[in-house]
């Protein structure tokens, strides 16, 4: 089948509608990060870099880092925007730009998630680190695609009941991680959990300022969920969308959180930048040697 161009969008130069890259400008392995001005803090690391392109939202820079091409991608906040960055990756490899058919051999990409989260345990303190083997999506991003078959219904009818979750909100969808990619960080370094993806940063996530909430006691009812072994960890804004795409996509993908606040006792990190920074480096060692 031919996608039509209001489907499958290109620019005048060729390259695809939003990332403004062309297939040859991507690597098969992806780091993502949400702020535009981090990519430059991953790829000053390094050995080279051989494109940069920086459209709206989406900065992507493609070079080495010992001796392994890697492309680095902001993808902004929120599963929207994952929405829009995972399809056009996986169109760059896997859908033939000349022909606007979708290939024969599909390409798989490995994809790294680098970006800062906020714990509702305790006992994950801050500027600590933490790799999503599961992740949960209060957006409702992946009930617009045919997606049973990679979600844990059980996992997620457990956490409905448990919360009482409103009609209203919709029904959470859950996701694991590639098991492969979890692997390269599985080490006392970095704390496992489940991954609450949130579809703001204020209400959704238990925050008042001047509004009041609709379930004041939706963040203490998740940090006491339990289903067989596995608690709610942490909350952000993009990995349950990243791994329910991927999966469907035939991608691997891993979310790795710096751990800037820790809601359960009000903290929030010093340095927050210095975190970052720190699993930059440790993870950058680790995805060369993928």
């Amino acid at each position: 089948m031919t996608l039509k161009p209001s489907e499958f969008i290109l620019n005048e130069d060729g390259s695809v509608y939003h990332l403004n890259l062309s297939p040859k400008q991507l690597a098969t392995t992806v780091i993502t990060v949400g702020d535009p001005d981090r990519v430059s803090h991953v790829t000053k690391h390094f050995d080279n870099i051989e494109h940069t392109v920086h459209k709206r939202e989406f900065h992507t820079q493609t070079g080495t880092f010992k001796g392994k091409r890697i492309s680095v991608i902001s993808t902004g906040i929120g599963t929207d925007n994952i929405d829009i960055v995972f399809n056009e990756l996986d169109a760059l490899v896997n859908i033939d730009f000349e022909t606007r058919k979708v290939k024969e051999k599909l390409t798989s990409l490995d994809i790294i998630r680098i970006g800062t989260s906020g714990s509702i345990q305790s006992d994950i303190p801050i500027d600590s680190f933490l790799a999503s083997e599961t992740a949960v999506g209060f957006d409702s991003l992946l009930h617009f695609y045919k997606s049973e078959s990679i979600q844990d219904k059980v996992f997620s009818e457990a956490l409905k009941n448990h919360l009482q979750f409103s009609k209203d909100h919709g029904s959470p969808y859950v996701v694991n991680a590639s098991s492969e990619l979890l692997s390269h960080f599985n080490d006392s370094n970095y704390f496992k959990g489940t991954t609450v993806t949130n579809c703001g940063f204020y209400g959704p996530q238990g925050r008042v300022l001047r509004l009041p909430l609709s379930n004041p006691s939706l963040n203490d009812n998740m940090a006491s969920f339990n289903h067989s072994g596995k608690k709610i960890t942490n909350l952000e804004m993009e990995t349950a969308g990243i791994y329910g795409l991927s999966k469907l996509l035939g991608h691997r993908a891993l979310s790795l959180n710096a751990i800037v606040a820790n809601r359960a006792t009000g903290e929030f990190s010093k340095n927050p930048t210095e975190t970052v920074e720190k699993l930059i480096v440790n993870a950058l060692d680790r995805i060369a040697a993928i």
